[in-house]
Order: C-alpha cells, then sequence, then structure tokens
C-alpha cells in the first residue's frame, strides 16, 4: 500500500515521502488518484489549513487520511488574526470582508459580545420594534436578535435591518425576509393568549457598546470590504503573544459518492455558518430544523390551543459532509470549534463513527439522514448547540437499521440522542447527563414518528442510562408525536423532571415500555393508553438502591475503553 505525507513544513514540489513530504492535502489527494491500490496519506501534526474545502468523490475510494504516529494534525478552516491596536482597553484588526460568527483565543472559543434584552418599553411590530428609549449602537446593521422560548423548543436569530429616531421614538427594522417569515412561523394559541410573531428578544448580540465582558468580541461590518474586529481582552492577554484565530470556512471535507474511505486521528476544526447573520436570519422551527419559506400548518393542542410548525424544513449543514457514501469509517477524530453541526451524512450505507470526541459545537455533533446500516459506537459529545440551541448531540432520521451505541452525551441544551421516522433503529447502552439545560419539550432519548411496520423493523430503546434531565417540561425517555412499533426496555433514569411520557397527541401505536428501572413513575403509567404496554417497569426512589439494582445496565452504559 502507497505511504503519502504531509506536513506544514513540506512542499508540493517534493514526493510526498516521510522525509519530503507534501505540503497540502489537495496535492497528496491527487497523488493518491494516480497510484493504483490502496493509499495511506499520513499527515504530520501541527495545523494544516485550508483555504478551501478538500473534495473527495469516488475518485478517491480506498484512501485512508491519518494522523502520523500519534501526532495532533489539525485540518483547520481558520485565518489567524493579526495586526492588532488597542484603544481604551479594546483590540481592533481591520480584517477587509472576512465574515465570520465565531472567534478562538488560545484555542479557546470566546462569545460574542450581547446584552440582556431591549431597553426601555418595546412593543413589535409588523416590520419590526419600537422602543421610547435611544438604543446608541454603533453598526446597527451588524446587530442580531436572539429569541430563546417563542415555542418551548425553539430558539430563532434574526438581523436588524435598520435603526432610526422618529418623533421622539426608537424605530428598529428587522431585516427581510427573515423576520417575515418569523411572523408566518410563530403563529399560536395557548392558555388564552394568542401571539404572533417572535416577540421581544431575549438577548441581543454583536456591537460594540455591548463589549462589557472580557473575552468577548464583535465583527464590525458597517465599511463593506473593510470590516473591523474587535476584542475585549482577558487579563493577562497580550495582542503580540495571543493568537487569536477566525473560522472562515464553513465546510472543510465533502465526501461525494466514495467507497471506503477512512479518517482516522484527526482533529477538524475552525469552520463557520454565516446564513443566520444574513438577511434570511434563522427562523429555528425544531432540533436541527429551521424554516426558510413555503406553507406553514397548524398542529392543534386542544380545542382552541394551537402551533404553527413548517410544512417543511431545512437542516443546519455540517463542516464536514458524507453524502452517497458507502463503507466509510471515521475513528478517533475530534471535532471542535464549529460553527455548524460537526458531522452530517446524507445517503448511503454502511458508515462507522467510532470512537471521537465531540465539543465546543454552534449545533449538534453527528446528523444522519437517509443512510442504510449506520454505526454510531464509542463516541463522546459535550458542549454542543452553542449558538442553536435545538440541535441534539447525535440526531438520525430516515434510516434504515441505524446503530447508536455506547455513547456519551453530556452538558446539552436540548436532547441527548433522537430518532426521527425510520426503520430497525437500535439505540443501546448509551449515557446521558445534563441534557435539556436550555430549551423544553425534549428528553435524554427522544423519538417521533413511525418507527417501522412491525416488531421485526421497528426501533429499540435499550440498556441506556439516563441521568439529570431536569429542566421543566422535559423527559428522560420520551417517544413523541405519533411514535409507533417502539420498545423501550432495560433502561435506566435518575433525576428527571418527568420520567417518560405515555400520553402524547397524537397517539402512539405499538408502543412498549419494559424492564426499564427509574426514580419515579413516569406520567400515565397508571393508565397507559391503548397503544402502550407497560409492564415490568421499577420504581426506586432511594438512588443507593436504584444504582445497586441497576448495577449491570449502568456498568455496560457509555463508551469502552
Amino acid at each position: 500500500m502507497l505511504q503519502l505525507h504531509v506536513a506544514v513544513s513540506g512542499d508540493d514540489s517534493w514526493p510526498g515521502s516521510v522525509e519530503r513530504p507534501f505540503a497540502t492535502l489537495e496535492r497528496a489527494r491527487s497523488a493518491a488518484r494516480a497510484a493504483t491500490g490502496g493509499v495511506v496519506v499520513h499527515l504530520r501534526g501541527g495545523v494544516h489549513v485550508l483555504d478551501r474545502p478538500l473534495e473527495l468523490t469516488e475518485a478517491d475510494s480506498g484512501t485512508v487520511y491519518r494522523a502520523y504516529g500519534g501526532e495532533e494534525a489539525v485540518i483547520s478552516g481558520g485565518r489567524r488574526i493579526t495586526g492588532w491596536r488597542e484603544q481604551d482597553g479594546v483590540w481592533a484588526a481591520e480584517v477587509g470582508d472576512l465574515e465570520t460568527r465565531q472567534l478562538t483565543v488560545d484555542g479557546r472559543r470566546v462569545s460574542r459580545a450581547s446584552r440582556d434584552g431591549l431597553p426601555g418599553t418595546p412593543v413589535q411590530t409588523p416590520t419590526g420594534y419600537v422602543t421610547d428609549v435611544p438604543l446608541g449602537w454603533h453598526s446597527p446593521g451588524d446587530v442580531e436578535f436572539v429569541h430563546r422560548g417563542v415555542y418551548p423548543w425553539t430558539e430563532a436569530r434574526l438581523p436588524v435591518g435598520s435603526v432610526a429616531e422618529q418623533d421622539g421614538e426608537t424605530v428598529i427594522t428587522m431585516a427581510g425576509p427573515g423576520f417575515e417569515l418569523a411572523m408566518k412561523l410563530y403563529d399560536s394559541s395557548w392558555q388564552g393568549v394568542s401571539s404572533r410573531g417572535p416577540g421581544l428578544p431575549t438577548r441581543i448580540e454583536n456591537d460594540a457598546g455591548f463589549l462589557t465582558e472580557p473575552g468577548t468580541f464583535v465583527l464590525d461590518r458597517s465599511r463593506p470590504g473593510d470590516h473591523v474586529l474587535r476584542y475585549l481582552p482577558r487579563p493577562g492577554e497580550d495582542p503580540e503573544r495571543t493568537v487569536v484565530v477566525a473560522p472562515v470556512l464553513e465546510t472543510l471535507v465533502r465526501v461525494v459518492g466514495a467507497r471506503d474511505v477512512t479518517f482516522s486521528g484527526l482533529v477538524f476544526s475552525d469552520a463557520t455558518w454565516l446564513r443566520p447573520g444574513r438577511p434570511e436570519g434563522f427562523p429555528h422551527y425544531h432540533g436541527s430544523g429551521f424554516y426558510e419559506g413555503g406553507a406553514v400548518e397548524r398542529a392543534m393542542l386542544g380545542d382552541d390551543a394551537f402551533v404553527t410548525y413548517p410544512a417543511s424544513s431545512v437542516t443546519i449543514p455540517a463542516c464536514v459532509t458524507f453524502e452517497d457514501t458507502s463503507g466509510v469509517v471515521v475513528e478517533g477524530c475530534r471535532f471542535t470549534r464549529l460553527g455548524a453541526s460537526a458531522l452530517g451524512v446524507t445517503g448511503g450505507a454502511d458508515l462507522t463513527v467510532r470512537g471521537c470526541g465531540f465539543d465546543t459545537l454552534s449545533a449538534g455533533a453527528i446528523v444522519v439522514s437517509g443512510s442504510r446500516r449506520a454505526t454510531i459506537e464509542d463516541n463522546r459529545v459535550r458542549e454542543v448547540g452553542l449558538e442553536y440551541s435545538g440541535s441534539p448531540g447525535i440526531a438520525v432520521t430516515g434510516t434504515h437499521d441505524c446503530v447508536v451505541a455506547h455513547n456519551e452525551i453530556a452538558d446539552v441544551p436540548h436532547c441527548g440522542i433522537v430518532a426521527g421516522p425510520g426503520r430497525g433503529t437500535r439505540i443501546l447502552c448509551n449515557r446521558t447527563a445534563g441534557t435539556m439545560q436550555a430549551l423544553a419539550d425534549g428528553g435524554g432519548v427522544y423519538l417521533s414518528g413511525a418507527q417501522g411496520a412491525s416488531d421485526a423493523d421497528g426501533a429499540v430503546v435499550r440498556g441506556n442510562v439516563i441521568t439529570d434531565t431536569v429542566t421543566p417540561y422535559n423527559f428522560a425517555l420520551y417517544t413523541d408525536y405519533g411514535a409507533s412499533w417502539v420498545t423501550v426496555e432495560e433502561n435506566v433514569v435518575l433525576r428527571a423532571d418527568n420520567t417518560a411520557v405515555l400520553h402524547v397527541a397524537p397517539p402512539l401505536e405499538n408502543v412498549v415500555y419494559r424492564g426499564n428501572i427509574w426514580d419515579a413513575d413516569p406520567l400515565g403509567h397508571d393508565d397507559p393508553p391503548a397503544g402502550v404496554t407497560y409492564e415490568g417497569n421499577v420504581t426506586i426512589t432511594d438512588e443507593s438502591e436504584l444504582a445497586a439494582a441497576a448495577a449491570d445496565i449502568m456498568a455496560k452504559a457509555g463508551p469502552r475503553a
């Protein structure tokens, strides 16, 4: 098997040997395509900065991309920011036409400067907002509103268009079509209160006037093509020694139609996603889905209670993507400091994601759609959904015979593991802890829609340990919205706001809760509906007794060494 090497200090005119490595992944890809038989591309330690996505196709089948000898090889879509000047304690750098929504300082992601809500007595209008106090924003066209909890499971992001003073009031006109989409999408009646539109923002981001917290930044785009990045440093940071990186690329690696490609031991970092800051905004609906137009339907929650939802939605993209591939393996990799979802898989078959770490992500870790026989096992997920709080840790939908096993998901704002409609999904021996920390109406493990057509191809949720789903109106094990052909058995639940839910609309069909151990009875356990079988479950309120009774299940859950 041909061995090729890539090093930051290499040269693309060299032969790609260990002594004289290539400088770029693209040069190594070309050499691998020209070879006969399998090829291993070794990446030496260091930061391999891409100026465009690495594209792999069927011509790259059989290639392995691997970190050399355990060295830390980073594939980055970032750009180092230099040329800082300091004024009144704030660093500023002219960055040309740079567009980004994230920033990393000495390897640590920092937040955009923000403030809570609109000052004064604001009122929503058909085109934005009016308030009775001046705002004094430095660059209103860069400001973004965050709307958490329009529905309990949503968090929208909508950019400002302009701000003007009129007749003693401040008139905020929101950018379109994002605000118009939000006005159409968020239309509800609940407990006698009707509302339309996103309502008042819960947080406002990205203006120089908000730079009051050390370790925050803003991007000022008020001068087209001559943008200014501003950063309020933390104590001890020095503009000459501090390494500041802004993600530039939206996609790091895109693999389409390839077979038997492997990525092993690599770090993928520093990518962004720019759409939410554009006029279209981010009218979030549920999970990783958002609305970009078309029909809106109404879900009735009672005689006079309803919410609206998009007839079709779009999924947050991923920074590393696989489309219609087969036999691809991603193992021992780390995905960090990414501005969208980390790993996205569409179609194809026989993909394995094993032993990877996912952290510091704006959206979710792994999103799989329409694939067959995907295996997601022994991965660790934490600190995801940092910008898009509805994002689950791991999500699969439209899959056949997908296995999600022995993963650990911790400290996430919404669901840990989500399975949408599909067939033969197996969710086995996972651990979730601290899910649903920001939004509501979700769970540690969440399933919705038809999961098969019979017991033979239905979903199985077995051997999982779910702890600390403690925020209100959330459920550790959640079979929701027409879930059918699901068996939930031999799971352990500790410290949940609600253990599970048996009564939902539309009703569940062919759902079995059997042999689970938990510290509180689930809602509806004493009167399960016709479509739910509830048998052999054990409630133990003493935590030490529960741990003893569930010791075997707890020992097997989570990543294996």
